[in-house]
């Protein structure tokens, strides 16, 4: 993968203006982060399995480097392995290994172990060409048709080309190349397609029961090492954070001055200046993720998806052990809407709102003007209203209700909970959309 440099979280910085417009609450979010870092790495390229015969000289970027050279070691999973729990919690194999080149021992497996067993094959490691960058990825196989999540920022190469070439490897190690099937940058989801047979789809996990301290397992291709498992727990899971957008710019911005704390999408190729930013709420985990497991799994410990993995946050020294996945939920439904439409609408509620603070604390984001005509026009909804919730979501700051706005497609309605002359109150809304 690659490594872009998101920004720093909007509660950290209350002074910036969020000036929302009738696209959204917040759009004009603050200036954009500072440009991206990556660090790429060299790789062989291997004979896609479904391509035409081409020569080197027409493939002018690397792919796949460690895990071709660890495909004898590395290929073949544990395919369907099943484990069920005695009464004393104790993990025991049953009789349908499929494959156990990758168990020494089929006894007393660990909740990770199991996790890993049932997810990995349906975790795939992507490298993506350019013409001036290259890097490398994960995803995971949504269907047999060869549908596959990943990261926007992947298969743009953090926003430099919108015509990458992708190739895709599979648990086994065969290589394909895929096609785009559709980007969404506001979401930072991307769905590839390849063409393969017996392709193992994930299963879909929910976020809806998870608890912080559960156990979170994270799978993907960190520096090109495919296949690697890391473990960690559900450190929090209302959390949103802001990062470069993956959108291929018309023309570039001006970088905002860089700040000692900020959240990294883990990729490894040079990005263009900082193009904007998005807002995400994200599930938090301290899985260790590095660059290349952008679009891998997070997974229980059943090995069910509940998130995409999409950034970090790092100071200067590196990962200091915060990941960010995007919620299994959303990814679906974003997923969905790029299978059958190409596209995927958001939510827009219409008002340009800033950050209000009790002491150094945000809480809450307060109406500036409710844009004419928009969506909010035709409410009771005005200027120095603060929003604290939409459907019962916590809105901490302005970055928060742009990203929990955007999960909802357009023409949800929803119920915003405001604060006006310190009385709380409703009102409900219909969004509009994106598209």
């Amino acid at each position: 993968m690659y490594e872009t440099t998101p920004s720093q979280p909007e509660h950290s910085n209350p002074s910036n203006r969020y000036n929302g417009s009738a696209a959204d609450a917040g759009e004009n979010a603050p200036p954009p982060p500072p440009p991206s870092q990556h660090a790429s790495y060299p790789q062989p390229h291997p004979k896609p399995h479904n391509a035409e015969p081409r020569s080197k000289s027409r493939i002018g970027w690397p792919v796949f480097i460690t895990s071709i050279v660890l495909a004898g070691l590395l290929g073949g999973g544990a395919g369907g392995l099943a484990v069920h729990y005695l009464d004393d919690g104790a993990p025991t194999a049953s009789n349908e290994i499929q494959d156990s080149n990758q168990l020494n021992r089929t006894d007393n497996i660990t909740p990770t172990t199991e996790a890993a067993a049932v997810a990995s094959p349906s975790v795939v490691t992507l490298s993506v060409g350019g013409e001036q960058a290259e890097g490398s990825g994960s995803g995971v196989i949504l269907d047999d048709q060869g549908h596959i999540l990943t990261n926007t920022h992947v298969v743009t190469l953090g926003g430099q080309t919108a015509a990458a070439n992708v190739m895709v490897q599979t648990h086994d190690g065969e290589v394909y190349e895929a096609q785009v099937v559709g980007l969404d940058p506001m979401s930072d989801l991307a769905v590839i397609k390849i063409d393969a047979e017996g392709l193992e789809p994930i299963e879909m996990g929910s976020t809806e029961s998870l608890n912080v301290g559960d156990q979170a397992v994270a799978i993907g291709a960190p520096l090109g090492l495919s296949g690697t498992v890391t473990e960690g727990i559900i450190s929090n899971l209302d959390r949103t954070i802001s990062v470069a957008s993956s959108a291929v710019p018309e023309e570039q911005e001006t970088p905002q001055e860089e700040n000692p704390f900020e959240f990294r999408l883990p990729d490894n190729t040079e990005a263009p200046a900082a193009q904007g930013q998005i807002h995400l709420n994200v599930i938090q985990s301290d899985a260790a993720i590095n660059p290349g497991n952008s679009g891998g799994a997070l997974v229980d410990q059943e090995g069910r998806l509940i998130g995409i993995n999409v950034a970090i946050a790092t100071r200067t020294e590196g990962n200091v052990g915060l990941g960010f996945a995007i919620p299994v939920e959303y990814a679906q439904r974003v997923a969905q809407e790029l299978i059958e439409n190409g596209e995927v609408s958001h939510g827009v509620l219409g008002v340009s709102i800033v950050p209000t603070t009790q002491g150094n604390i945000s809480s809450g984001a307060q109406i500036v003007e409710v844009v004419e005509d928009g969506p909010a026009a035709g409410t009771q909804l005005q200027p120095d209203d603060v929003i604290t919730a939409v459907n019962g979501e916590p809105v901490t700051d302005p970055g928060s209700l742009s990203a929990t706005v955007r999960q909802y497609p357009g023409g949800t309605e929803v119920e915003l909970t405001v604060v006006r002359d310190g009385q709380e109150l409703t009102e409900t809304v219909t969004l509009g959309s994106t598209n």
